[in-house]
C-alpha cells in the first residue's frame, strides 16, 4: 500500500509529501444520500466493511500528515454496491484525498463519499 501512496503522490506532483504520511487505523468519511439529503459521518476502521445504504465501504489503508504539517489525509478505499449488476464488483477502488476530493471520487447516482481525515483510533 505504501508504494501505491508514493505513486499517487508522484502523480499529483507531490513527491516531497510522500515521505511525510503517517499510517493511521481509522478513516473518517462523510457520506451523502442524494435522494434523502441525509449526511452521515462514518468512522471506518481498516479492513472492516461499513454499510451505508446499498454501499459497502472498506478502507484498506489510511494515512495522515504529521501534526506539525498542513493537515491532509489519503485513504485507499474499496466500495461495492449491492444493487450493481456486476455481481458485487467494486464501484470504486482507489485513493481518496481529503484536501483534493475531486482528484479521485466515487461517481454514483445516489451516494457521495468523501474522506475527511485519518485517525489513530
Amino acid at each position: 500500500m505504501r508504494r501505491i501512496l508514493l505513486l499517487a503522490c508522484a502523480a499529483l506532483q507531490l513527491p516531497a509529501l510522500a515521505q511525510a504520511w503517517l499510517p493511521q487505523r481509522v478513516a473518517e468519511l462523510q457520506a451523502l444520500d442524494k435522494v434523502t439529503a441525509r449526511v452521515t459521518t462514518l468512522r471506518v476502521p481498516l479492513d472492516r466493511p461499513e454499510r451505508f445504504g446499498t454501499l459497502t465501504i472498506t478502507v484498506r489503508a489510511c494515512h495522515a500528515r504529521p501534526p506539525d504539517e498542513v493537515p491532509d489525509a489519503a485513504a485507499w478505499i474499496e466500495i461495492t454496491d449491492s444493487r450493481a449488476p456486476a455481481n458485487g464488483a467494486a464501484v470504486f477502488r482507489g485513493w481518496m484525498f481529503a484536501n483534493a476530493p475531486g482528484v479521485n471520487m466515487l461517481q454514483h447516482a445516489v451516494y457521495d463519499i468523501r474522506l475527511l481525515e485519518c485517525r489513530v483510533g
